[in-house]
């Protein structure tokens, strides 16, 4: 599941995206168009600029801006930004492994091996799909779950 934080910066992320090239967008109209919290996008605009994905300029004619194209970045890389790991258990992640404190071995382990092929597959999921790419499938056709 992923956390509101990463739903936050993805959106925040997508708003800039479909702003590239456009010059710096403001705090409040990104807060605004996609209901963050003002005081929650600044910590995560903050976060995604120490990872190199967002540039930012103070004053009347500042704002937010990617660093990237947004062909450059994936769903991927956010939500390893936000989250640490695509693994749904800690002895899955390939880069942030620990492993399971009340589990048996790793040998004997069958649900370390689900888990490892479920990270697989995410991570190839995730890490092909841009900001830039359109969403394939209308929304209103996907099921609710």
């Amino acid at each position: 599941m992923l956390s509101q934080r990463t739903r936050y910066a993805i959106r925040a992320l997508l708003h800039l995206a479909d702003r590239y090239g456009k010059g710096p967008v403001q705090l409040a109209e990104i807060a605004d168009a996609q209901k963050i919290p003002a005081k929650f996008l600044t910590v995560i605009l903050s976060e995604m600029g120490r990872a190199g994905l967002v540039d930012t300029q103070r004053g009347k004619d500042g704002g937010y801006w990617l660093a990237k194209r947004p062909s450059e970045i994936s769903y991927g890389d956010v939500i390893r930004l936000t989250r640490g790991s695509l693994a749904l258990l800690p002895c899955a992640s390939r880069l942030a492994y620990e492993p399971c404190s009340n589990c048996v071995t790793q040998e004997q382990c069958r649900l370390r091996w689900v888990m490892l092929q479920v990270r697989d597959e995410t991570a190839r999921v995730l890490d092909t799909i841009r900001l830039s790419d359109p969403v394939p499938v209308p929304l209103e056709n996907v099921a609710a779950e």
